[in-house]
């Protein structure tokens, strides 16, 4: 019994530990009308984006988006902040799943361009 309790204990903890080393967090910051990384190229798998407002002066967001594909219904509802970037502040999104393909981001309320994301 007791080596039963030991592996069920070792399972559980390899299975936080796991969960754990697959969220990679993504830092990227905005300035006034821009966004400083003009592109990025990530591994297939689980990110967290953490957006920086750099003196936009207002209060910015962000979306995530097939390419080509850019319109609300196309949005990766996850990749959007869960509040709103406070000017000088920052802000982080909810766990945000990528296979591979092309992707763009960008901020509609800063506005900025569409930047490049590709996933490999």
């Amino acid at each position: 019994m007791r080596k039963i309790v030991a592996v069920l204990v070792l399972l559980v903890g390899f299975a936080f530990q796991g969960n754990a080393q697959e969220v990679k967090t993504v830092a990227l910051e905005q300035t006034k009308g821009e966004f400083t990384q003009k592109s990025i190229t990530l591994s297939e798998g689980t990110y967290v984006f953490e957006i920086a407002n750099n003196e936009v002066g207002h209060d910015v967001g962000f979306v995530i988006a097939p390419e080509g594909k850019t319109d609300e219904a196309n949005h990766i509802k996850n990749a959007y902040v869960t509040s709103l970037v406070k000017n000088n502040g920052k802000s982080k999104t909810k766990k945000v799943t990528l296979k591979k393909g092309k992707y763009v981001y960008f901020c509609p309320l800063n506005p900025t361009p569409q930047y490049t994301l590709t996933v490999q």
